[in-house]
């Protein structure tokens, strides 16, 4: 059975309006309350106001990208137990190492449905923890 991701806070940070559309209506019909960011400085600003339970982070965007973003989120003593899923459109070694080196949790290749979110998420996200 499928866990039940009710409330579960999720951020989506990519630079396409597309990507941040498919993910949030995906992720809102399952029940999460979804967060969206343009790049990496908007969503460092909005990480500390909404306090995201699992981040999904695009690698290549302006700015900042995933790889400084994901690297700012987990050198934060607050949010490094934040789990940081890393989106792109290579799925090279070369990418998938550098992204488990600046801290990343999981890395999804692009274009992604809606089972492997809700994988990423419900692996990483355990709705049972600590009640005991």
């Amino acid at each position: 059975m499928s866990v039940s991701l009710e409330n579960v806070k999720v951020m989506v940070i990519d630079d396409s309006k597309t990507i941040r559309r498919t993910a949030e209506t995906l992720l809102a019909k399952a029940g999460c309350e979804v967060i969206t960011a343009v790049d990496g400085f908007d969503a460092l600003a909005k990480i500390a106001d909404s306090r995201p339970d699992i981040i999904f982070v695009d690698i290549m965007m302006p700015r900042l990208d995933g790889y400084q973003t994901c690297a700012l989120i987990k050198n934060n003593s607050e949010f490094k137990g934040t789990p940081v899923i890393m989106l792109s459109s290579k799925d090279g070694l070369f990418d998938k190492a550098k992204g488990r080196i600046v801290g990343s949790d999981e890395y999804l290749t692009k274009p992604f449905g809606k089972s492997e979110l809700m994988n990423a998420i419900q692996s990483h996200i355990n709705p049972t923890e600590k009640s005991a």
